[in-house]
């Protein structure tokens, strides 16, 4: 193998595929980065197992061939190096040559056959989504997912397909969030795949809303994703995701609005006051009025008040702050509709969109 590169486009392709490498790897080979020179160019491809990600770029191929070459160790080399171009070489064994100017290294790699290719992404079903719609969806759904949870399913988000519709749901059973959108698509049967938390963030990532249009393919037990040069693959959760319709609750016909700025900037001074071991926030609706308490007995105690329309009997019900804010920068618009009934029942979050958003109440304290 021997190919010459742009010094430039193989720092951009590491430092895109790195995240990838796991930082405690099964195989000792996953600490590595293959690297395939082909008549069409240089690929590298990095994985940790569950999402593998594959990036080209141009290269002068002047003898195509396949290494793997510590993945960390050849990002740093390739950032420490000046000159314009870089040519990499392997005659013997697994040493690399590496040739930079009047620099030269040789570093020692693995066997290509050692390496797990990714998957190929032919014959699944595919779709073409609009980059600023795809990274908006996600970004607004993967916030309520669990993470590192022991029921693997809520690790993830849920994407149920169907006609012209795309939902995403997402949840760690202490909050939930679904959003509805419209897609151009032919998918006539319904079909439904849980994507790893993980793969999600690298996608997030990955997604330049520059480039227009992502390729999405979908297979029984994993997905992928066609971003411009890059191409990520990952496995898919498996098991039943959990019927969330059974916790939405209805949107009540004289919901609560909230100023949601407003609401933000009270949260965040009340959760001073909250810890990890009493982090619940106090929510008093009175007429015409809504108070914010909180109390620790390390930290002390805060009040805050807001004007709301409530012109009911008087409701304490409580909330995480975090997860209350954490809804609020998710949705849209200059005010929220809350939607509760009593101290223990879920509350329903909208805005203007189709996005639900729902967070479990906590114990009051007597």
């Amino acid at each position: 193998m021997k190919f010459v590169v742009s010094r430039i486009d193989l720092l951009n392709l590491i430092n895109k595929i790195q995240a990838v490498v796991p930082s405690k790897p099964a195989l000792p080979v996953l600490n590595n980065v293959l690297l395939e020179a082909k008549a069409d160019g240089l690929t590298l491809s990095t994985t940790d197992l569950t999402v593998s990600m594959q990036a080209t770029c141009e290269a002068q191929i002047h003898e195509e061939g396949a290494v793997t070459l510590p993945a960390k160790k050849l990002f740093q080399l390739t950032r420490e190096l000046t000159s314009s171009h870089i040519e990499i070489e392997t005659s013997v064994g697994e040493i690399a040559k590496i040739n930079a100017g009047s620099s030269h290294f040789k570093m020692s790699g693995m066997h290509q056959g050692e390496f797990p290719l990714p998957p190929s992404l032919q014959s699944g079903v595919s779709l073409d989504i609009d980059n600023t719609l795809l990274k908006e969806m996600l970004i607004r759904s993967s916030f309520a997912a669990a993470r590192d949870d022991n029921r693997q399913i809520l690790n993830g988000t849920l994407l149920e397909l169907q006609g012209d519709e795309a939902i995403f749901t997402a949840t760690d059973g202490k909050r939930l969030c679904r959003l509805y959108t419209k897609i151009e698509s032919n998918i006539s049967s319904k079909s439904s795949y849980v994507i790893p938390l993980r793969a999600i963030e690298e996608m997030i990532r990955l997604i330049d809303v520059k480039e227009g249009h992502s390729t999405l393919s979908f297979f029984p037990d994993r997905m992928g994703i066609a971003i411009s040069n890059i191409t990520l693959t990952s496995k898919l959760l498996n098991g039943q995701y959990p019927d969330v319709n059974k916790v939405i609750p209805q949107k009540s016909l004289s919901p609560l609005i909230l100023h949601r700025e407003e609401l933000i900037a009270l949260l965040r001074q009340i959760s001073l006051f909250t810890t990890e071991h009493s982090s619940a926030v106090k929510f008093t609706f009175s007429s015409g009025e809504l108070h914010l308490t909180a109390m620790s007995s390390d930290l002390g105690e805060g009040s805050v008040s807001m004007s709301v329309n409530y012109g009911g009997p008087k409701l304490d019900i409580a909330f995480n702050p975090q997860f209350f804010l954490d809804i609020l920068r998710h949705s849209k618009d200059e005010t929220v509709h809350l939607s509760i009934t009593d101290a223990f029942s879920p509350g329903l979050i909208t805005d203007s969109t189709s996005s639900q958003f729902v967070l479990m109440p906590m114990r009051l304290d007597s």
